[in-house]
């Protein structure tokens, strides 16, 4: 039988600036809070990042973010490229706000240019929270992981009455089917 290995120390790097990682966290939450606050009603639109213009969900989207707008909703996305760059393209075709919550990530997505309203997160729960804590509803468009990760994250704040019971929409009848059949 093979022996654990007994876990390493912590090096002292790690030790002294993981208590400090408070203040960046608390940080993300502050500027997001103060940037956010002032939106109005708002709705959220989560999709794939990686859905190319040419797409019919990607013109979907532009077209219904662009109504959003012109009836006084602020449209919230993620801020990156795909389904979040054509949701905050309609929302600013459409004169409104069109906040953009981007995530840093290493080779990855950089906010997209149709944001006038732009947060930048490090942590993906802070911004998680202001995906979700700013809007009266949400719409999602066909996606990824990152998409399902936060349908789950709304629909269990919903189950547990953390948040209103605001409209969760799902756009696509065959890309949401089975998954909808399951959840019910």
């Amino acid at each position: 039988m093979a022996r654990a290995k007994k876990p390493k120390k912590p090096t002292s790097r790690f030790v002294h600036e993981d208590p400090w990682r408070v203040f960046r966290i608390m940080s993300e939450f502050v500027e997001g809070f103060d940037e956010m606050s002032h939106i109005g009603p708002a709705v959220t639109i989560f999709g794939s990042a990686r859905t190319k213009p040419r797409d019919r969900f990607y013109k979907a989207t532009v077209d219904l973010s662009r109504r959003l707008a012109e009836n006084n909703f602020a449209v919230i996305t993620g801020g990156g490229p795909g389904i979040m760059e054509a949701a905050n393209r309609g929302a600013a075709a459409g004169g409104g706000r069109s906040v953009g919550l981007n995530i840093k990530l290493p080779y990855e997505q950089s906010g997209n240019k149709y944001s006038n309203i732009a947060v930048d997160f490090h942590y993906f729960f802070a911004r998680k929270v202001c995906l979700a804590k700013y809007s009266t509803a949400f719409i999602f468009m066909p996606g990824g992981f990152g998409t399902m990760d936060e349908f789950f994250e709304i629909l269990t704040l919903v189950q547990t009455r953390k948040t209103p019971r605001y409209p969760m929409i799902c756009f696509g009848r065959s890309y949401w089917n089975g998954l909808l059949k399951w959840a019910n």
